[in-house]
């Protein structure tokens, strides 16, 4: 629970009815579920807000039912902004408390709550992978040919599957863990899990041809989901550099690649990440946070400022409109190549 947005209410939700409010995206990033890191990266906010409006603009014209309103305080579309917007209007569901109790989460108690909302956030995280890149989770939960890879074992390349795969994850939960169906089903509450799959897989549909259409492979993203008035409605933001992972010109085009140069510059704090969240699991405590003894170092300037040329060229070229004042997509994914 490491959100970079901020949350404006204009109108809570009830019993009755759906409210209204906006997400502030700020310049912030997280990586490794560290919550807000020491330095922002300009411009990075207006590029996630600019590419989710423009994604969910699109899922509404194919007819997939969203929680977007416009953008900005008037809730205008995307073609009427005349800057990149940096505030998502959104309708309102209900999030309910999730109390950590003994060790474990109360979905019961999420969901008695659930039951008297208007609508409510499924406490789900949905998965798509088309490819499996080098740092992917998957590649430590499964073996290849347990998703149609004729291979033994993962190389270090990026493996592209035969077809998607979908899988299911904990939203609210202090450490994301994926779910066999059964739990996920439990954890969904009134939400059918396969009308939660389809839409996943509709979203990936349209984000893929997307990003094909402007030179990008779309490697992997996820969704999160209100469920109102009977049907699943796609939640919090899409398609964006941070929610998905993009590759151009065979290199990565995402926060991944923070997340992988972290990992090269940093792994002293990587290592006690992984140390505090295994601790975390052994002791039964929900936020792993405090048990970790190493904070991450700041970013260097340069990489900083190569970054940001990264999501505002990205954020150009996937939505075809020169909103920022950036360098090429191709000579801003070149220049973070080495990072």
């Amino acid at each position: 629970m490491t959100s970079v947005k901020e949350f404006i209410v204009e109108r809570d939700p009830t019993g009755d009815d759906l409210g209204a409010g906006r997400f502030a995206f700020t310049d912030d990033y997280s990586v490794f579920d560290w919550g807000k890191m020491p330095d922002p990266i300009p411009g990075k906010g207006a590029s996630l807000c600019t590419m989710g409006a423009f994604n969910f603009e699109l899922l509404e014209e194919a007819g997939v039912p969203t929680h977007y309103r416009g953008v900005g305080p008037d809730a205008v579309p995307l073609s009427e902004a005349d800057a990149p917007p940096r505030e998502l209007a959104i309708e309102l569901a209900t999030v309910p408390d999730l109390p950590f109790t003994d060790g474990a989460y109360d979905y019961d108690a999420f969901h008695a709550e659930a039951d008297d909302a208007a609508g409510y956030v499924v406490p789900l995280e949905i998965v798509f992978r088309n490819t499996v890149p080098v740092g992917s989770s998957l590649r430590s939960r499964v073996d290849p040919r347990e998703v149609g890879v004729d291979r033994d074992e993962w190389p270090a390349e990026v493996v592209e599957l035969p077809d998607p795969v979908v899988e299911f994850s904990t939203k609210y939960e202090e450490q994301d863990r994926y779910l066999d169906a059964d739990e996920a089903e439990t954890i969904a509450g009134a939400a059918p899990l396969s009308e939660l799959e389809q839409v996943a897989r509709e979203v990936n549909d349209l984000i893929t041809d997307r990003a094909t259409e402007a030179g990008f492979v779309h490697e992997d993203g996820k969704i999160e989901c209100v469920y109102a008035d009977g049907e699943v409605r796609v939640a919090d933001v899409v398609g964006t550099f941070d929610e998905n992972r993009f590759a151009y010109d065979g290199q990565e085009v995402s926060k991944e690649v923070v997340r992988q140069h972290y990992k090269r510059v940093a792994p002293e704090w990587v290592e006690a990440v992984g140390e505090a969240k295994n601790r975390a699991d052994r002791e039964g405590v929900a936020d792993w946070r405090p048990l970790c003894e190493v904070e991450p170092p700041a970013l260097d300037p340069d990489v900083v400022d190569r970054v940001a040329d990264m999501y505002a060229a990205g954020a150009n070229a996937y939505t075809g409109r020169e909103w920022f004042d950036a360098p090429a997509v191709d000579a801003a994914v070149d220049a973070v190549r080495d990072l």
